[in-house]
This record gives structure tokens, sequence and C-alpha cells, in this order.
């Protein structure tokens, strides 16, 4: 691939590899992680508190979000939504939970793409249709036709282009509208679904029934639980266990399903084409999730095992990156045979903060969110696993912390292969030229792969290859989007957007 950064240069002005921010977004030295856009939740329960099993199954879905949340409770004659900025324990207590009365709800954490992180664009989303029936819709994924559903949607008087709607609001926007003259949600939704072009989970409600939709290449997941008095559908299987929900099954990709007091009903709007994200299971999903039958703790356990064949080391200890390095460096060290320590101390109580650190604090770094333990890592040969290289800057500070704490040698195993695309289906990368695989110098990958570990510091670096990492989701290749990794991008790429400009100038240079 020819330089990204020079290439990015040319189609814009800003710089192709900026200076370090910090992976929780409040100093220079490290860097923000790899983001899932949304988690949705959905419940239809008679007799239940369903605004409080809500509440709880987007505690289950916060790592999907953390930027706002909301829900969204019927009860047949209307809806209330109830949504804010922030986690779901700041925005949430028992007033409000029990002033959300009905039986039916639908549940969202949000980070933001399409729109900004302000409060309107905050979901669940909320519309009034034409003849005065309540509908709220929570949405998980990004669009590649935005553009073109945004100019509808403004050409019938539904959105203000100016305001910068979410993808999100528009479809809500349009969804309500479909259902004038009559016709019903379900109507509405088999003319709109199939005009949407990219990755989208969906729940939604008219306060009667809920629904739920999955594109047709099943890009995120979405699963059903079955409650003792009703029905859950939630992006993660982890969250059907928070609130006592057993699987059923997974939604099927080009699905619409409708549930109420008939049951389950389900209609096809497309065709099933699997092109599930790889790279859920290999950091976005919770450990203890489930997809596609294959439980994401053991996909990484087994990535770490590949890892350790692949990109042997010689260590005297195997140590994570916390918590999202943990699984594979335990297969790393089940594999190499090199004993497994945590070396690492994690504070589980840093996350995004709304105070802006003084240079001192911003000095500080990484150190904010982790800390050596010199007794276990002092004189030792380590080989520390982390899941993903994307800037680069968490792992810059991170080796030099654990040299100043005594480390004789420090050999980085990664558990995905090199990340040099950006994602333009729910998960929030950093652009091509920001991308260090893309910001080194390199005729090969052999090359490539030297240049980031002189760029991290380290003694020797290695990156599973895609074959080893989509082995071990025990899925085929031909079903599993791996695009942030080859730059096949299955949905195609969004309208008028200056990434995906910028990928078809790099994809007419290989």
């Amino acid at each position: 691939m020819a330089s990204v950064a020079a290439l990015e240069k040319s189609l814009s002005a800003a710089a192709p590899c900026p200076a370090p921010t910090d992976r929780d977004g409040f100093d220079d030295h490290g860097e923000q992680n790899p983001r899932e856009e949304c988690g949705v939740f959905g419940v239809w329960a008679p007799g239940e508190e369903v605004a409080k099993l809500t509440y709880y199954g987007l505690y289950a879905l916060q790592h999907r979000g953390q930027e706002a949340a909301g829900i969204a409770v019927g009860d047949g004659d209307q809806i209330l939504v109830f949504k804010d900025i922030g986690l779901v324990s700041q925005i949430f207590d028992e007033q409000t939970l029990d002033s959300l009365r009905g039986h039916i709800a639908i549940g969202h954490t949000r980070y933001s793409t399409a729109g900004g992180g302000c409060w309107e664009n905050a979901q669940p989303m909320f519309r009034v249709t034409p003849d005065g029936t309540d509908v709220a819709l929570g949405h998980n994924g990004n669009l590649v036709n935005y553009i073109s559903l945004l100019e509808e949607a403004a050409a019938r008087g539904l959105v203000d282009k100016s305001n910068s709607p979410s993808d999100s609001d528009v479809m809500c926007a349009l969804l309500a509208d479909g259902m004038k003259g009559g016709r019903s949600i379900v109507e509405s939704a088999q003319e709109l679904l199939p005009r949407i072009e990219g990755a989208f989970c969906l729940t939604f409600t008219d306060g009667t029934t809920l629904y739920a939709a999955r594109d047709p290449y099943g890009v995120r997941p979405l699963s059903i639980g079955r409650l003792e008095r009703g029905w859950v559908v939630a992006s993660e299987t982890a969250a059907l266990d928070i609130v006592g929900a057993s699987f059923v099954r997974e939604v099927e990709p080009g699905e619409l399903i409708s549930i109420s007091e008939a049951g389950v009903r389900s209609e096809r709007f497309g065709v099933t084409q699997h092109k599930g994200c790889v790279f859920e299971y290999v950091y976005l999903a919770r450990p203890d999730s489930v997809i596609r039958g294959r439980a994401v703790n053991a996909t990484r356990v087994e990535i770490g095992r590949r890892l350790a064949q692949e990109c042997p080391a010689d260590g005297d200890l195997v140590i994570p990156v916390p918590d999202s390095g943990t699984p594979a460096a335990v297969g790393y060290a089940q594999g190499s045979g090199i004993p497994f320590g945590q070396g690492l101390v994690k504070n589980a109580y840093v996350g995004r903060t709304f105070i802006q650190p003084s240079q001192t604090i911003r000095q500080l770094g990484i150190r904010l969110k982790l800390n050596p333990l010199r007794e276990v890592i002092a004189g030792k040969r380590l080989v520390v696993v982390d899941d993903s290289i994307v800037r680069g800057n968490t792992q810059r500070a991170l080796i030099r912390m654990l040299r100043e704490a005594g480390a004789a040698e420090v050999h980085v195993r990664i558990a995905s292969p090199p990340v040099k695309w950006p994602c333009f289906y729910g998960i929030d990368f950093a652009s091509p030229g920001e991308l260090l695989a893309n910001c080194v110098e390199g005729d090969d990958e052999e090359a490539m792969v030297r240049a980031v570990g002189t760029a991290i510091g380290s003694d020797s670096l290695g990156f599973v290859s895609v074959e080893n990492m989509v082995e071990a989701t025990r899925q085929d290749r031909e079903q599993l989007c791996c695009a942030c990794f080859d730059g096949v991008y299955p949905l195609g790429l969004p309208e008028g957007n200056h990434n995906a400009d910028l990928v078809r100038t790099m994809q007419a240079t290989i």
C-alpha cells in the first residue's frame, strides 16, 4: 500500500499522524479504544417492571456505548421516553424507573456516529405518526446510504438537515411517516427496511408490540430470550443472562420479528448473507456473550493459543493488558508453556471523564488506568498480550512504564491482525492516516511489523494472522466481515464520507 498518510494529507489539510491522545480521552500518552457504537435492548412482559428489566439489560450493555442512554416504555396508549447524556447508572434512579410504567420497553446505550453527541441524538428516538400513534426506535450500527435517506426525509418535511439529525432519527421519522393512511407499523417497516443499506440492529415499538430487525448481513449481533412471563431482545446474550432470560435464538439477518400476546412472529425483508463483524469476537463483545453458537471468551483464548504458535517469544512471564487482553493472554500462556501472571493492576473506576485534566495530571498518562506490580515484573522478560493496536500510543506509554518498573525485556503480542482500514459499519476507528500500521515505512508486512515494534519501543512484536483469528471463531471466512484488517467492505462504502473517499483512493493504489 502506498503511503496512507500522504494520501490522506492530499485529501485533507489535517495532519496524517496526530499527536497522541489518551485511551480514555483525558491525556496525551494513551489513546481511545475502538468503540462499539451502540447497544439495544427490548422487553415485552405484561405484569413485569419492564423499565427496571431494561435498566439492568442496559447495564450489561454499557460497554457498547457510554455517551448516552435512554428507555422508552409503552402501555398501549402512549410511550414515555427518558434519556440523557452519561452512563446508565448516572441517568436513572428508582423514582425515574418507577414512573416508567407499561408492559413493553426498549432501551439504548450510545456512542455517536452519524449526528453529534448532543441530547437530541440520544436514543431511543421518538416520533408521532400522522394518525397520532407514538413510535420509539433504538438503533445499533451505521448506514452507508444515510445521505440518501436524509435527503428523502428532508424532502418529505420530516427532518431539518441543518440540525444534523442522526441516521437513527431519520429511520424513525421515515418509519412513523410510513404509517399514514392507516398503514400498520409492520407495513411501514416492510417498505422501509429493504431500502436501508448498511449495518443495523433495531428495536422499535408502537406501544403495543415489540419489534426487532437485523440487517441482511447480520453485521452486529442480536438475540432473543425467553422470560417466565415475556420475551427479551438484546445486542448480546450477556444481557439476557443479567435479566434472567433464557437464550432462544439469534434474530436472523434480514428478519423482522414481532412480539406480542400472540407470541413471536417472524417475517423476512431481505435475503440472509452472513457477514458478522469479526471484531466482536476480538474485542467488542463481552467475554461472557455467545455469537453464532461460539463463546466469545473461548474464541479469545483460542486466538491466544494460535498467537503463541504463530509468534513465539522467549519470555519468563505472560501478562495481559487488562481486561480486554486477558483471555488471549491465558491462551498464549497455555500455547507457549510460559507462566501466566497479573503484572498490571487496572483501576476499574477510570472511565470517560468530563473534567479536563491539568498538565500535571496529563503527564501521568496511562498510570491513571494501569499500574505495574513491580515485584512481579522486575527483572522478567515479559510477553505482554493486548487485543489490538490502533494508534499505538497506549502500547508506547505502557512499555515505557514497564521498563521503568524493572522489566528486562518487553515482547508485545497482539490478538488481532494490524488494523489498517476504518470501519463504516458501527465501530469508531481512527481515520486511515491515524492508524499506526499505515503510518510507518515498510516495503512488506514483516517490515511494517518491525517498524511498528520500533515505534512503540518493544523488543519484539507479533500479530495473529487473519487466518488464525478467523479459524478461532469457528466461522467461515466468507461469513465474516474483516474489513478493518483486509479492506474488503461487503456492504459497500458510505456516501459523502471523507474517510470512505480516502479508502477508495487507497484501494486504487494497491
